[in-house]
């Protein structure tokens, strides 16, 4: 019997994907009452829970042969980057609309009352990517659409969304699944 310390720490997660959600925090009535917001900001600053969630995504990815990780603002922008680099890829960032200092192409997409758009740069890939879009969540799923349509109007293909956290409730991944958009998460809460 070896004397060698274990590479394992004695509380390791048994599930991977439960420990994660271990970490992220419910806000109860923010931003407004009877909306249960998911807080990532203790996952992030936890080091073994985000080398965890990297890890699963990495475990994911790794064989997909892939060109990109685009993220959504924002907070797309904190795992996408990391991501990216593990699997040495490219990040290419889906902004809100006039936050990109060169030529863009946007998309809009409906919220519950009015509508948003999102852009990139009209040269952030090409014919034949193959790209993978990541968030934090999938809500109602209108963000991720709309950043699948700006990367196929590129003429990427689009592999899959990926994201920490599904809220099925709302529909999101239903409709975006429908829409025949791939999906990977992590976790899901019910509720809003």
């Amino acid at each position: 019997m070896s004397n060698a310390p274990s590479l394992a720490p004695a509380d390791a997660p048994l599930n991977a994907a439960e420990f994660v959600k271990s970490q992220i925090r419910t806000v109860p009535d923010w931003p407004q009452a009877g909306v249960q917001f998911r807080d990532i900001t203790p996952l992030l600053q936890h080091p073994k829970a985000l080398r965890v969630l990297i890890d699963l995504f990495v475990l994911r990815y790794i064989d997909a042969k892939l060109d990109y990780i685009a993220g959504l603002d924002a907070r797309g922008f904190i795992i996408g980057p990391i991501l990216a680099y593990e699997l040495n890829l490219g990040f290419i960032p889906i902004r809100k609309v006039g936050k990109l200092p060169y030529k863009t192409v946007a998309e809009s997409y409906h919220l519950e009352y009015g509508t948003a758009t999102v852009e990139i740069h009209e040269d952030a890939c090409g014919p034949g990517d193959r790209v993978v879009i990541i968030d934090d969540l999938i809500a109602t799923g209108g963000t991720m659409m709309a950043g699948k349509k700006l990367l196929e109007r590129l003429g990427a293909q689009v592999v899959e969304g990926a994201a920490i956290i599904d809220l099925p409730d709302l529909g999101g991944a239903r409709l975006l699944r429908e829409a025949g958009l791939p999906l990977y998460t992590v976790t899901e809460f019910g509720g809003h």
